[in-house]
């Protein structure tokens, strides 16, 4: 009888975590209202060109580099993959807080000596600002900004010995 019971409690939790997975988790519509639309408005497989500012002052591009943004769970967080072309491979975990009004992000890189801490805050124009919480240097600003017809924008900026903020890398996002 103990093993009938036990083969049913496996067969139901089994079966409960195949809905579970078939539904709540492969579901994106809680990603596409309300505050968590702020970064599920970039749910999808993007192509990346890279703009780079070199030591010299002038700019490179790069290509191959793919940005993967999904809905986790149905609104509970959005999650990107970032694969550039050279092979390495980062992810973020970005969580809305409602409480602060702002983002929770953790990220972590290949390479990484482990995981970033990052806040994010939708400004009045609809750009994205993020700020390190986890000490880096120099320090780093990062901006995505809203969505357009092909794609999206993002950057990057230093501020090298408090001497304010400088452009270092663009990313142009299209489909």
């Amino acid at each position: 009888m103990k093993k009938i019971i036990l083969l049913i409690s496996i067969w139901t939790f089994n079966t409960a975590a195949e809905e579970f997975d078939a539904t709540a988790m492969n579901k994106v519509e809680g990603c596409m209202n309300g505050p968590v639309n702020e970064f599920g408005q970039y749910i999808g497989d993007w192509n990346i060109l890279e703009r780079r500012l070199g030591q010299d002052g002038e700019w490179t591009e790069h290509t191959g580099t793919k940005w993967n943004f999904k809905c986790v769970g149905d609104g509970i967080a959005i999650q990107d993959y970032w694969l550039p072309a050279n092979g390495n491979a980062g992810t973020n975990l970005r969580v809305y807080n409602p409480d602060t009004k702002s983002w929770d992000i953790a990220w972590t890189a290949t390479n990484s000596p482990a995981m970033a801490r990052i806040n994010a805050v939708k400004q009045d124009n609809g750009s994205i600002i993020m700020h390190y919480v986890t000490e880096i240097s120099p320090k780093r600003r990062i901006t995505f900004f809203p969505p357009h017809e092909t794609g999206w924008n993002w950057q990057m900026e230093m501020d090298f010995d408090g001497r304010g903020w400088t452009k270092v890398l663009e990313l142009i996002a299209s489909k």
